[in-house]
């Protein structure tokens, strides 16, 4: 596998920014291209785009520009733009490209993959961040980790070796999984229970950490997942859920989940990734889910309203 050197970046919320900033500063800048369509990069172009008070130095390109294709794409949308987005890497993938989609969920490396191979797609999960976005503006303390790896557990191959190594050689927070499947429930059902109860009871993650009413249904909404985990072969348990109540543990008090600051910014959520999931899964396994459907119904009602 030859050594990555160029890398495309296509979204640019809490992660995109995030890592874009941090990848800037380790890359030669025409080795970085960040993605998006015209008007978004007039925008950026003439507001700027900052990570903790700095404006990023990115260099932007547009879905319709050809060139060489990148060593590495990294996909950082949310998953209601996923679509778009997988449209619009079409002329920055080539044979040897590897993808990275830092999404949250379960389901989009599948989708990546139908279009452009799963021998072009490693598995991964960011974990770790406690990013607020206000307009153009991202602040963190913990930038997080990239947790990836391939899709057969036990498995190290060739690109994930090179993957690793261009963490490595850049200097961002890294962590070479060998059970990824598992890695990527694990976050579902943290995303499961953290970002939901968090935009239900309009607390940060501090209202989270504490004992409460929050708390009770958060952790209940997570357990929900452990069985269904077990029916789709990739079985979690209260081992699992202890340690992702650890991640949460780390983030700092005044940070929010992105579903949050999406349902305060007006936007629409990701909500039919998360509940949305567990109570399809649910049905399709003849299992309940009831704190999951009462956070559905929930945030349903909430979107968009003031």
């Amino acid at each position: 596998m030859k050594e990555i050197k160029t890398t495309a970046i296509i979204g640019l919320g809490n992660l995109g920014i995030a890592y874009g900033h941090h990848l800037s500063k380790h890359m030669l800048r025409e080795n970085l291209r960040i993605i998006a369509d015209q008007n978004r990069i007039l925008r950026y172009e003439r507001d700027g785009v900052y990570c903790n008070g700095e404006r990023c130095d990115f260099r932007y390109v547009t879905p319709e520009e050809e060139g060489e294709p990148a060593d590495l794409v990294l996909i950082t949308v949310k998953f209601q733009n996923l679509i778009e987005a997988i449209s619009a890497i079409k002329h920055h993938v080539g044979n040897h490209t590897i993808i990275l989609s830092a999404l949250n969920g379960i389901s989009s490396e599948g989708m990546i993959g139908e279009v452009y191979g799963v021998d072009k797609v490693l598995y991964c999960v960011a974990q770790g961040m406690d990013g607020v976005k206000a307009g153009n503006r991202l602040t963190y303390d913990h930038m997080g980790m990239l947790c990836f790896g391939d899709g057969e557990a036990g498995v190290i191959s060739d690109k994930t070796r090179a993957v690793e190594a261009f963490f490595q050689k850049t200097n961002l927070p890294h962590e070479l999984e060998t059970d990824m499947m598992k890695r990527l429930w694990g976050k579902f059902m943290m995303n499961v229970g953290v970002n939901q109860t968090a935009s239900v009871y309009l607390c940060n993650y501090g209202g989270l950490q504490q004992e409460g009413e929050a708390r009770e249904s958060m952790i209940a909404a997570m357990r929900e997942v452990i069985p269904l985990s077990e029916k789709a072969g990739y079985p979690l348990t209260e081992e699992d859920l202890s340690y992702w109540l650890g991640v949460l543990g780390s983030l700092r008090p005044e940070g929010k989940p992105s579903m949050q600051q999406d349902m305060e910014g007006g936007k629409s959520t990701e909500v039919e990734l998360f509940s949305g999931t567990v109570i399809a899964l649910a049905r399709k396994y003849g299992l309940e889910a009831p704190v999951n459907h009462e956070l559905y119904k929930k945030i349903k009602s909430m979107e968009f309203l003031d």
